[in-house]
């Protein structure tokens, strides 16, 4: 069994539980990545990214409220957290 599968099946062994605490890592993290974001300035690049990782955390949180299948929840918060994970290497690194 490969590892994201894995994740995959504890994940939807403590859905509610393993989804509240993605909503606080999404929230977290895309918090972190907004201030960086921020901090850069406000270019028009800058705002689109802003928009990008506000929008991505948003949808996080709405698939779980809605109750969207597992997997797809899953799936978003995958990309919530590494969006919010590649900006913030991104500000840290250039």
């Amino acid at each position: 069994m490969s590892a994201l599968q894995n994740l995959n099946q504890k994940f939807q062994e403590e859905y509610m539980a393993n989804a509240v605490l993605g909503i606080i890592l999404s929230s977290c993290l895309g918090s972190i990545a907004a201030m960086m974001i921020l901090i850069d300035g406000n270019t028009i690049f800058n705002l689109i990214h802003l928009t990008w990782i506000v929008s991505v955390c948003m949808i996080y949180n709405m698939a779980f409220i809605v109750h969207l299948k597992e997997n797809l929840v899953l799936n978003i918060l995958y990309l919530s957290v590494a969006s919010s994970l590649l900006t913030i290497l991104y500000h840290i690194i250039f």
